[in-house]
């Protein structure tokens, strides 16, 4: 009798194991492995997605497109609805890209990428610039011609900040600007209308111009400055000069913070990739004025040079060699293009102002 019950007793407590076994799996390891699981799940996907949310859209013919935009529409391709439909294709792209507007992206994985964020930036940078002109120089006559009303509009929504995330959002901002192009464009494409004009002159291209080459200057520099630079103070004060010798002239050490060399370098391929397409509308617009001036082929070289600066990056990341070591230094490489654009760009800008 006793035998048994202290087999029954045995029993019980086996059980009551096994019993406390199962919870202990259940309630701990079973769920932190199924939360570790989970989160590694999302990191991959994360990781994924980031990368295809990373990839620079492509460049498109800007002919075709605009043709296109003009079949579709029902509009004729006057002058200047090239450069206008490309302006509003370019600004487009920011948002309808993969992933679209990553700038203002509060969660991951925008939140974690830098480089498409610095290469919207880039882009615009080349939109701003290019509204401005449009309403500032390109659709008027003279001096004090009226502005167009809904270029008015567009101009200073695209200069609305690019990383607000509510209240408004950047993105919606942008999509305004980009409906002001449009009723633009419409205006500009309806033969019974004439309050849209565009103006194909020398004078205000060269303004234009003027604007991309300082863009163009500076990222030379700070592309340059990712291996440090001793450079001497340009920015010399007045006081400091005396019967037109700086007395003061003041040396400083420019060098790129380490984390910030990929931001510039993918903001100098948002420039790059819009500016060459701006370009080329500009070649269609202002083909007059460039056969006339001789300056066709000296834009078509400028456009070479920026379409060159997006060749693929086959690096993981952006190297950062010395100039002259065993590692790349694709900054420099950047730098290179980028210059030579400018220097086509001053060269093209005297061209114009000959007579």
């Amino acid at each position: 009798m006793l035998d048994w019950k202290k087999r029954a007793a045995g029993a019980r407590d086996s059980v009551d194991d096994s019993v406390d076994n199962v919870r202990s799996y259940l309630g701990g390891g079973w769920l932190s492995r199924m939360l570790g699981g989970l989160l590694g799940l999302y990191l991959l996907l994360a990781l994924v997605v980031g990368w295809y949310w990373s990839q620079e859209p492509e460049q498109f013919s800007v002919q075709q497109y605009a043709q296109a935009a003009a079949q579709g529409a029902q509009q004729q391709m006057v002058n200047g609805y090239t450069t206008a439909v490309t302006l509003k294709h370019v600004a487009s792209t920011l948002l309808d890209k993969p992933g679209g507007y990553l700038s203002n992206d509060l969660a991951p994985p925008g939140l974690w990428l830098d480089n498409m964020p610095s290469w919207e930036f880039g882009v615009l940078v080349q939109v701003r610039d290019m509204a401005r002109a449009l309403r500032k120089d390109f659709t008027r006559s003279q001096s004090q011609s009226t502005e167009d009303p809904d270029l008015a509009k567009a101009e200073p929504r695209f200069h609305f900040d690019n990383k607000s995330w509510a209240l408004p959002a950047s993105e919606a901002e942008y999509q305004e600007a980009i409906k002001s192009l449009d009723r633009y464009l419409a205006r500009l494409g309806d033969p019974s209308q004439s309050s849209a004009q565009f103006y194909s002159r020398a004078d205000n291209l060269n303004a234009w111009l003027g604007d991309a080459a300082t863009r163009l200057g500076s990222l030379s520099q700070r592309l340059s400055a990712s291996v440090g630079q001793i450079r001497l103070n340009t920015d010399t004060d007045l006081k400091d000069v005396v019967d037109g010798q700086a007395v003061h002239v003041n040396e400083g050490t420019y060098e790129t913070p380490w984390m910030q060399i990929d931001n510039v370098f993918y903001e100098a391929r948002g420039q790059a990739w819009a500016l060459s397409h701006l370009l080329r509308a500009i070649e269609v617009d202002f083909a007059d004025v460039l056969v006339k001036k001789n300056a066709t082929v000296s834009l078509r070289q400028i456009i070479r040079e920026l379409e060159a600066a997006q060749e693929t990056l086959w690096s993981p990341m952006v190297l950062n060699g010395s100039g002259y070591g065993l590692l790349a230094n694709h900054s420099l490489v950047m730098a290179n293009y980028i210059s030579r654009a400018n220097a086509g760009l001053i060269d093209l800008r005297q061209l114009l102002s000959q007579g």
